[in-house]
C-alpha cells in the first residue's frame, strides 16, 4: 500500500509539472537570471532609479561629474552630447574620447580608488572588464554596471542607450540615432542576403584564430546581419579557435572579416594584412574576389564595440564593403 501511494504521488507531481511547464516557458512563473534592466525617474524627476546587472542604484538626474570605466558607455554618451569627465587611460584610438581636461581614473581593469574618492563624482559607470570593481566603487559614489545582458547586439545597445538617455534627459536624441541604426541594419540585411558565406578571423602574434558564430565578437555579422559561416563547430573561446591558412582554403568562405587584435591592444606584431598575404590565402575565394574586409580593431575587438557612435562606424565599414 505504501508503494502504491508513493507511485500515485509521483504521478500526480509529474502531471502538475507538465501543466506548469508551458506557463514557465512563457515567463509566467519562471525566474530569469537577468534582472529587468532599465531606468525610472523618481522623486519628481530629481533622481533616476537604475536597475542594472548588479542590482538597483539611485543616481541624480543629469549628474554633473561622470566617470566611466566602460568605453562603450563613453562612446554612447558622446553621441548623445554628454561629457564624460573621467575615464581609464587609453592609447591609440582611445585617445579620441579624451580632452585636455579628462581625468585619468586608472586603467580598464584597475581603478585609481584614491583619486576617485578624492574627486567624489556624481556617477560612476562600469561594465565587463571593470565590473569586478563595482562593490568598491559603489562605496564611493553611485555606480551602475552596464555590462551587456547578452540579449542580442541591437537589444543590448538599445537597453543601455535608453538607460543612459533617461539619466541625462537625452531620450529624443537616443531615439533618433537608434532609429537610424535600425533602418541601416534592415537595409544591410537585405543587401547581404545573397552575399554568400563569411568567416570572422582575428590575427594576433602572427597567428590566426576563427571566431564562433555565437561568440560576442561575431554577434553583429553572424546574428544581426545573418551571414552564414561555412564552419559550424568553431569553439566559442574568448580569443577564438586557432586555425591554419590551410583551414581557410579548405572551408573557403566567400568573405573574410579580419580583426587585428595586436592593433586593438597596442601590442607589437605583424599587421593583419601582412599575416594574410601568402600563397595559400591567395587561393581563397575571398582573396581572389577582393572580399577580405579589414575591420576597425578598436571597435570590433569590443574595446568599444556596441556604443552608439561605434555601431554607426561598424555599419559604415560594412556598407562600404558590400557596396563595392
Amino acid at each position: 500500500m505504501h508503494r502504491r501511494t508513493l507511485v500515485a504521488a509521483v504521478a500526480a507531481a509529474m502531471l502538475l509539472l507538465s501543466m506548469l511547464t508551458p506557463l514557465m516557458s512563457n515567463g509566467a512563473t519562471a525566474q530569469s537570471d537577468t534582472p529587468a534592466l532599465g531606468a525610472t525617474p523618481a522623486d519628481g524627476g530629481a533622481e533616476i532609479v537604475v536597475t542594472h546587472m548588479q542590482g538597483e542604484t539611485t543616481v541624480p538626474a543629469n549628474p554633473e561629474v561622470v566617470y566611466s570605466f566602460d568605453v562603450t558607455s563613453i562612446d554612447t554618451l558622446q553621441a548623445l552630447g554628454v561629457e564624460v569627465d573621467g575615464m581609464p587611460e587609453m592609447a591609440g584610438d582611445g585617445a579620441q574620447y579624451m580632452t585636455d581636461d579628462t581625468e585619468i581614473i586608472g586603467s580598464l581593469f584597475e581603478p585609481d580608488y584614491e583619486l576617485i574618492n578624492e574627486m567624489q563624482p556624481d556617477l560612476i559607470i562600469v561594465a565587463a572588464r571593470s565590473s569586478e570593481a563595482y562593490d568598491d566603487l559603489s562605496k564611493i559614489a553611485p555606480t551602475i554596471d552596464l555590462t551587456n545582458a547578452d540579449e542580442g547586439f541591437i537589444e543590448d545597445l538599445t537597453t543601455n542607450t535608453t538607460i543612459l538617455a533617461t539619466i541625462f534627459g537625452k531620450q529624443a536624441e537616443a531615439d533618433e540615432i537608434l532609429g537610424s541604426i535600425n533602418d541601416r541594419v534592415a537595409a544591410l540585411q537585405e543587401t547581404v542576403a545573397g552575399a554568400g558565406t563569411g568567416l570572422i578571423i582575428m590575427t594576433t602574434g602572427g597567428n590566426v584564430v576563427a571566431l564562433a558564430a555565437d561568440g560576442f565578437r561575431g554577434t553583429f555579422i553572424y546574428q544581426v546581419l545573418g551571414i552564414e559561416t561555412p564552419v559550424e563547430d568553431i569553439e566559442a573561446a574568448t580569443h577564438g579557435e586557432p586555425i591554419s591558412f590551410e583551414f581557410l582554403l579548405e572551408h573557403d568562405p566567400d568573405w573574410l572579416f579580419v580583426i587585428d587584435r595586436d592593433v586593438a591592444t597596442g601590442e607589437a606584431g605583424d599587421a593583419a594584412e601582412q599575416v594574410l598575404d601568402n600563397d595559400i590565402v591567395h587561393e581563397t575565394t575571398a582573396w581572389q574576389n577582393d572580399q577580405v574586409v579589414y575591420l576597425n580593431p578598436f571597435d570590433w575587438y569590443i574595446i568599444v564595440g556596441g556604443g552608439l557612435n561605434s555601431t554607426q562606424r561598424m555599419l559604415d565599414e560594412l556598407e562600404t564593403a558590400f557596396a563595392a
